[in-house]
């Protein structure tokens, strides 16, 4: 059997050094889980030298505790967590981080990112953060599941599960964040009287948040598949799109166009809504609208 080791009431490093191991050793993702006080090993280990340690029939690995390999506590590094060990261990023996590729080198850019993030938390550092004491940081996965923790006090497995499934999502996420960032660089920029746009042709949606995130007052994406357009502007900027919708109706009246209610978002076409007809209007052409504002 294999067996990972770590604390009781364990924290993000610690889950986040198991989720690295179940979801990328190989040959480790049916491992069970066994949890010890914090700081101590199983009862029946006798090295701190190895990663994956022989006890009985076991190969056992301990992250976050016991002052082994993938430890971090006999270290005052702000940059280093169990974590972060774990990921650098796996990232090794993984065959399938040797793979050359676009998708590959996302994945570990992805993953370097949240250990990263990961590290920071276990190091207090959260206190640093954009305007830490709002309310909205309470919805970060740490504060989750120190909520959780009170809610169903002493299920480790629950804490464990609840946050490698967490993780999952969170890494597709990282990975859809470092494609926006590579569509922004490949996008329009225009202006108009309330700011700079930016205007985009493709499928990750992600790349019109980021971009209002960057300060662009409005931005336009084109889905170039099925050619649905969304245009979102800042709630800061002080655009009215009630005209661009106007205009945008007379060009392409076939399409279906939604203005909400703001006056700052305009839709042709949602995944929530797939009865709307797509317009055959090109970015440029609405672009040309956006700029008259």
């Amino acid at each position: 059997m294999k067996i990972i080791v770590t604390h009781d009431s364990p924290d993000m490093d610690a889950i986040t050094s198991i989720w690295l191991i179940k979801r990328f050793l190989p040959n480790w993702e049916n491992a069970k889980v066994e949890y010890v006080p914090a700081g101590e090993r199983l009862s029946q280990s006798k090295s701190k030298d190895q990663i994956i340690e022989k006890i009985k029939d076991n190969d056992v690995i301990h992250v976050d505790t016991g002052l082994g390999p993938l430890d971090h506590h006999e270290t005052s590094n702000d940059t280093v967590c169990g974590a972060s060990r774990t990921w650098d261990y796996v990232k090794v023996q993984s065959s399938e981080f040797r793979v050359q590729n676009d998708k590959i080198d996302k994945r570990i850019e992805a993953i370097d990112r949240i250990v990263k993030v990961v590290t920071d938390i276990d190091h207090f550092k959260e206190v640093f953060w954009g305007d830490a004491t709002a309310d909205f940081h309470e919805f970060s996965l740490v504060n989750i599941l120190e909520g959780l923790k009170v809610q169903k006090p002493n299920q480790n497995d629950l804490y464990t599960e609840f946050i490698s499934n967490a993780l999952d999502a969170l890494l597709h996420e990282f990975e859809n964040r470092i494609w926006a960032e590579e569509e922004i660089k490949k996008a329009v920029e225009f202006k108009t009287s309330k700011g700079k746009g930016l205007g985009f042709e493709t499928i990750n949606d992600s790349s019109v948040k980021l971009a209002q995130k960057m300060g662009f007052a409005i931005a336009i994406r084109k889905d170039p598949r099925k050619g649905y357009v969304r245009i979102k502007a800042r709630p800061d900027s002080g655009v009215d799109l009630t005209g661009v919708y106007e205009q945008l109706k007379k060009m392409d009246p076939t399409a279906t166009w939604f203005l909400h209610a703001s006056k700052k978002m305009l839709l042709n076409g949602s995944v929530k809504n797939p009865k709307m007809r797509p317009s055959t209007l090109k970015l440029s052409a609405i672009i040309s609208v956006l700029e008259k504002l």
